[in-house]
């Protein structure tokens, strides 16, 4: 039986995917912006967005200790730059499709066996969860299969080098996403009296200085000249402006807020399969931009993602139950 946390933890998790695959499109509509502008640019306004959210949570952020911080960085300079700048560098190297499903394709089963490994008495039962790994490993395989066919046709006389390099980039994104939802959603859980938006926002501001200083570096040193990079913003200012707010605001702030709501609510191992709306969310944005409907064994790789996060929805039962949150708002809502 699907309890009304875990709707609203389903709700939450879904929505953060679907905003997650948003910024999959930002190197592609900017391809000749280097990646690492485009991560500092998205997480200084993750930053900056922070700055009056923080204002106004102050209450809440003042609760939050040395280790606390120290963990916030962490997660940032894991979970998102280095994510970020190896997920763009892997795009612009190999392309949209092989790189997010690698990264993000993978990303549910890989973190829901590794969460539901350290679970230990709130463990997912591994009868109730292979299922729906079974069947989002079954789609992945059919959308794989049929971008490596595509890729092979339409970037036969491309250098594998430069593919191989972004798929190696691609996994090593994989690395950095596998640990950052598993250590965050532990912390959340240990910590049921911070609110989702007020862990975002702590994110937000310890990423704001970091990505500051980076970005007043990379344009100190960017080399001057006729054919050089216009910095700070680039050949299409308005363009990068407008991704970057948006990327900052919907892909990070309102994201990971709605992410840690998802932490709160239900297991790691649950959780982590609703990463597949992000990989689906990146794959219509790709195939919009191509100009092409996805053909039919992608669409039954789709059907077969979207039917492994029913499936572990509906059979979602821990070996042991958590704890219930403290005074639980209706709805789940806990701001």
């Amino acid at each position: 039986m699907v309890t009304r946390q875990l709707w609203s933890g389903s709700l939450f998790a879904t929505t953060a995917g679907v905003l997650w695959g948003l910024v999959f499109v930002v190197p592609l509509l900017l391809p000749d912006y280097p990646p690492l502008l485009l991560t500092l640019g998205r997480y200084l306004c993750f930053g900056l967005v922070a700055l009056p959210l923080a204002w106004v949570d102050r209450a809440a952020l003042r609760q939050l200790r040395r280790p606390a911080w120290l963990l916030a960085l962490r997660l940032t300079l894991v979970g998102n730059l280095a994510f970020y700048l190896l997920m763009t560098s892997a795009i612009q190297h190999a392309g949209a499709p092989l790189p997010t499903l690698i990264a993000s394709g993978a990303l549910p089963v890989v973190i829901a066996i590794a969460s539901n490994l350290r679970a230990g008495p709130q463990a997912m039962a591994w009868q109730r969860l292979f299922p729906s790994l079974g069947l989002m490993l079954a789609g992945m395989a059919l959308v794989n299969h049929h971008e490596l066919q595509a890729l092979g046709q339409v970037n036969a006389g491309t250098d594998l080098a430069d593919y191989g390099l972004g798929i190696l980039m691609a996994l090593c994104a994989l690395m950095c996403w596998t640990w950052f939802p598993i250590r965050n959603a532990e912390w959340l859980r240990s910590q049921p009296q911070i609110a989702p938006r007020t862990w975002a926002t702590a994110q937000g501001l310890i990423t704001l200085p970091i990505a500051a200083l980076g970005y007043l570096l990379l344009w100190a040193t960017a080399p001057e000249g006729h054919d050089s990079f216009a910095m700070p913003l680039g050949p299409q200012p308005a363009m990068f402006v407008l991704l970057m707010v948006a990327a900052g605001v919907l892909g990070s702030w309102l994201g990971a807020m709605c992410w840690n709501a998802a932490c709160q609510r239900m297991p790691t191992s649950l959780s982590s399969q609703f990463i597949v709306c992000e990989t689906l969310t990146a794959l219509a944005y790709a195939y919009t931009l191509r100009g092409n409907w996805p053909p039919a064994p992608t669409l039954m790789g789709i059907a077969l993602l979207v039917g492994g996060v029913l499936w572990a929805l509906r059979n979602a039962q821990p070996v042991g139950q958590a704890a219930p949150h403290p005074n639980p708002l209706p709805g789940g809502a806990r701001e």
